[in-house]
């Protein structure tokens, strides 16, 4: 019905094809009020590309979804991607943004304050956290001189968070040691999409 609403010619119409794209082959014959929620979502995907269009819009395509299939459903959109078709995604899932997208648009309150390309974008923070396993339990946290944040993770784990303009690594480990903690283990983490749109949102919100 969809494809022809569109004016998509019978010999043309490709309904198993992306059925079988979305892992919805199974339910050819089924009536879409008896699918779940999941299912529903899936079978939009497949109805908007009955026409091949060049551009395709997806409102919160895996809200609703389990793991396995926003996975499916990611390499779906990537694939079609790749062949060309420009896709708009609107999505709460910061994570699936950065996995997804070219470039990202930050809206914040109806008001757009990003929209930049995915890898600037996340490069523009200077914050990073460095997470230190510890051999003892901590009890006092060591001073917190000029790093953001020093947070106890567990019994013998810290998570110290530092801008890399105003310190780096080694004073980390350093302030850690002067605590009188000997290191055991030691782990570093980028910052990611969260972190800039947390960053983002409460400069826009405190101005």
């Amino acid at each position: 019905i969809q494809a022809g609403l569109y004016g998509v010619p019978k010999a043309q119409r490709r309904s198993m094809e992306l059925l079988r794209a979305v892992h919805l082959e199974d339910k050819a014959r089924a009536y879409s009020r008896t699918l779940s929620g999941g299912m529903k979502r899936r079978l939009m995907v497949a109805k908007a590309m009955v026409h091949s269009p060049p551009v395709l819009v997806l409102d919160e395509p895996t809200a609703g979804v389990d793991i396995e299939l926003r996975q499916q459903l990611w390499a779906y959109v990537r694939t079609l991607n790749d062949q060309g078709v420009t896709v708009v995604l609107t999505t709460h899932y910061l994570e699936e943004a950065e996995q997804l997208c070219d470039r990202i648009a930050i809206i914040n309150h109806g008001k757009l304050i990003a929209n930049e390309p995915t890898r600037e974008l996340v490069g523009k923070t200077q914050e990073k956290a460095v997470e230190v396993v510890v051999d003892r339990d901590i009890l006092t946290l060591p001073a917190n001189g000029c790093f953001q944040k020093i947070e106890a993770k567990g019994e013998r784990t810290l998570v110290i968070t530092y801008r890399k303009d105003r310190a780096n690594a080694g004073e980390v480990l350093g302030a850690v040691q002067a605590a009188g903690f000997g290191i055991v283990d030691v782990s570093t983490r980028e910052a990611d999409l969260e972190d800039v749109f947390l960053s983002l949102t409460r400069a826009a919100n405190a101005a």
